[in-house]
């Protein structure tokens, strides 16, 4: 995954966060990830795996498909 993919990424987490109108505080516990790991996805520094991805998606009430659509 290039780094390009992975801004990509994050950047429509970010944007999914904030329509909910959650923080990254609030979101990274509903997700149960550390806020310091859901800023690193924002910005596109994480590589996620798939549990992640999968616990990203259930605390945005989208399924994992949906979240990862324009991605490639």
């Amino acid at each position: 995954m290039s780094e390009t993919e992975l801004q990509k990424f994050g950047s429509r987490v970010r944007t999914l966060r904030e329509e909910k109108t959650l923080s990254q505080e609030q979101f990274a516990d509903l997700a149960d990830l550390h806020r310091n790991y859901v800023g690193g996805v924002e910005r596109g520094e994480r590589n996620l795996g798939l549990i992640n991805i999968l616990r990203i998606a259930k605390a945005l009430q989208i399924s994992a498909a949906k979240l990862l659509e324009g991605i490639d």
